[in-house]
């Protein structure tokens, strides 16, 4: 029986295994590929230390630092996926396609996927100017005008961040209103100069060339049509949390998140903790998962050695 499972290998999964290891855990770590979501970035800016890194060349290194402790104590299943964890007396069973392990304690770094643009012309121009995160993105559009999609906190809190360096952004919003932000953020946000807002309105069409040259909306009221030219389409509709392995077992919030204990990680099962995109933290990038699943790491050990 392992001591602890970790499923994901996303920066929070990294940083738990590297932990683990350390600790001299015994410990398991299933993931289908390294990297996360990441890896579809083409120059990563925030990642700590390190100013600028292809998502490639990211997950690269995460590898080679995660085998760095691959041995005796930590274990590597990359190319499977967890289909379930369920709970034993005393144990968890994590299942996948091909067999099932025993663990003590279970670590939960799934991540999830964004939300897609439903509009003709962003699957083409992703990565050329359309994008899913303005932490990682946003720095290259610096002194140009740049559109946000999306009316929810996600979409304001990448509009402020924008705000800091581009020449104008505009919010797109399906909504006649912004019922769905903090009406703190939402009236910093509207105050600035350079923000502009287009309501009740829905994205049709990216144009370009090689990149993003505009954005089409509809009015949803009128039916019309509205070309606004930018260079860069950041996309804020929402994110579906890949928690699917654990749905039966621990709580989640209305979106499918795992509800955790802020201080330490803890999910709603004792035993189980998790971290990253598929937990219901307020925020999501990372530093912040791979800083949280330091924070669970140091939970998990005390927990382990008190139960011994």
């Amino acid at each position: 029986m392992y001591d602890l499972v970790i499923i994901g290998g996303g920066p929070a999964g990294v940083a738990a295994g590297v932990y683990a290891a350390r600790k001299k855990l015994k410990t398991l770590l299933i993931a289908e590929a390294i990297g996360g979501q990441s890896t579809d970035s083409p120059d990563v800016q925030n990642w700590i230390g390190t100013p600028h890194i292809s998502g490639m060349e990211m997950a690269k290194q995460l590898e080679k630092h995660l085998r760095e402790y691959a041995g005796d104590m930590l274990e590597l299943t990359l190319g499977e996926r967890a289909t379930a964890v369920t709970k034993n007396e005393g144990s968890f069973s994590v299942q996948t396609a091909k067999t099932s392990y025993i663990a003590q304690t279970v670590f939960v770094a799934t991540g999830g996927s964004r939300k897609k643009l439903d509009a003709a012309g962003a699957a083409q121009f992703e990565h050329k100017g359309v994008t899913y995160c303005a932490s990682c993105d946003g720095p290259i559009f610096a002194g140009q005008d740049v559109a946000v999609v999306g009316g929810g906190n996600a979409g304001f809190e990448s509009a402020a961040q924008l705000l800091a360096y581009c020449k104008s952004v505009t919010l797109i919003h399906r909504q006649p209103d912004f019922l769905r932000a903090d009406k703190a953020t939402v009236d910093v946000v509207l105050a600035h100069p350079n923000m502009k807002t287009v309501v009740n309105a829905t994205p049709v069409e990216v144009k370009g060339d090689t990149f993003v040259k505009s954005i089409s909306v509809k009015d949803n009221a009128s039916g019309a049509i509205t070309e606004i030219p930018v260079v860069a389409v950041f996309v804020e509709i929402g994110m579906v949390p890949a928690t699917g392995p654990v749905k039966d077992l621990v709580e989640l919030d209305p979106w499918g998140k795992i509800k955790v204990d802020a201080k330490n990680q803890r999910a709603s099962v004792p035993g189980v903790w998790a971290a990253g995109d598929c937990t219901d933290g307020l925020y999501h990038q990372n530093n912040i998962a791979a800083g949280d699943a330091v924070k669970a790491l140091e939970d998990i050990y005390l927990y382990i050695k008190a139960a011994k």
